[in-house]
């Protein structure tokens, strides 16, 4: 419907993977197959604001987040098997993660909402777990039969959801890195299924997106 639309962020020259919505600041960050990632003024239909990764020095970004324990850093993921946090203000790339198996494409990157971790969901079925002050590895588990594509934290910090194209949703106790519960949400279709996952913000309900054209809602 026309009418609803308010306007356009024009930048992007390819999809656009990602997007992340601060409401504090009234920030949009955008990431695509460009290379680039935008910080643009959500309450202006304007040029953006900044623009990461313009030389495709990381690679391609996959995923985008707000760090929630400092409101000026970003992190984000990138096809290369990098992570990286940058200053939106600077545009500087203050800390790269750890990586081991650096050419591991990462599919998905999220800040703890308390705690100043990273996490990540890669193609090779593992989710990885970093220190956002030292950069440090500090877990890793392979946690799907099939590539992880999309995860989400509680707003509480106590669980961790993770989607796959397993078929599987799994929800995960943080602190002891376990999985307390899974099942099937999605059909596969084209060798892909689950896209993303989400925890309601207030209340006892979960949510999936997949490849089978549906949106489920778990309460």
């Amino acid at each position: 419907d026309p009418s609803v639309l308010k306007g356009a962020f024009v930048g992007h020259t390819d999809a656009v993977w990602g997007l992340v919505y601060s409401g504090a600041h009234q920030r949009l960050l955008s990431c695509s197959a460009d290379g680039t990632i935008r910080l643009w003024k959500a309450t202006e239909i304007a040029p953006a604001l900044n623009i990461f990764n313009d030389n495709q020095e990381m690679g391609i970004p996959s995923s985008v987040d707000l760090v929630s324990s400092d409101p000026s850093l970003m992190v984000a993921s990138f096809n290369t098997g990098h992570t990286s946090i940058f200053n939106m203000e600077t545009q500087q790339r203050i800390l790269t993660l750890e990586s081991i198996s650096s050419s591991c494409q990462i599919n998905k990157v999220i800040s703890h909402p308390t705690l100043p971790i990273s996490i990540t969901a890669h193609e090779d079925r593992h989710i990885k777990f970093y220190d956002n002050n030292t950069g440090k590895l500090i877990h890793s588990m392979v946690a799907h039969l099939d590539a992880v594509t999309s995860l989400a934290v509680d707003p509480n910090g106590l669980y961790l959801m993770s989607g796959s194209h397993d078929c599987s949703i799994r929800l995960w106790n943080l602190e002891s890195k376990t999985c307390i519960q899974e099942f099937t949400a999605h059909r596969k279709k084209f060798d892909e299924s689950i896209h993303d996952v989400a925890f309601h913000p207030s209340k006892c309900y979960i949510a999936s997106a997949g490849a089978d054209a549906l949106a489920k809602v778990f309460v």
